[in-house]
């Protein structure tokens, strides 16, 4: 086998680095022990506890985009629309606070986008199977 010195590997070496390796796919824990799948679990269900909201980066173009500030207050009646909306088996739903709208998909507790009532001039939404007024 050729010894390359160059700062590149040849093929042969990567090769012998790949072999060396125990490449056991029968074996997908962590160090903690988990699997993969328990540890997604997990850490959904932590962000289903906490309550908090996302939002998706298209919900952040939108809120930056048309100049839409959120406070406090706006945030948490979000918050609780969504929390509303879980209560009743709703998945995807269009929460109004003030005369801001957003829709929230409320499983991933994630707000999809968002608009103001300059926005809404058809007052046609979509793929949503309920609605909040927070």
């Amino acid at each position: 086998m050729n010894i390359q010195n160059n700062g590149y590997l040849s093929i042969e070496q990567l090769a012998d680095q790949y072999r060396s390796k125990t490449v056991g796919t029968e074996s997908r824990e962590n160090t903690s022990g988990l699997s993969f799948r328990e540890v997604l679990r997990q850490r959904s269900e932590e962000a289903q506890e906490s309550g908090n909201l996302r939002f998706s980066k298209h919900a952040m173009n939108r809120l930056n985009d048309r100049n839409i500030e959120l406070d406090n207050l706006q945030l948490e009646r979000l918050k609780a629309g969504a929390d509303k909306a879980g209560e009743k088996g709703i998945r995807d739903s269009l929460v109004i606070v003030d005369q801001l709208a957003f829709i929230v998909n409320v499983p991933n507790r994630t707000v999809v986008t968002a608009m103001d009532s300059t926005a809404t001039d058809e007052n046609i939404f979509t793929n949503i199977n309920g609605a909040v007024i927070a």
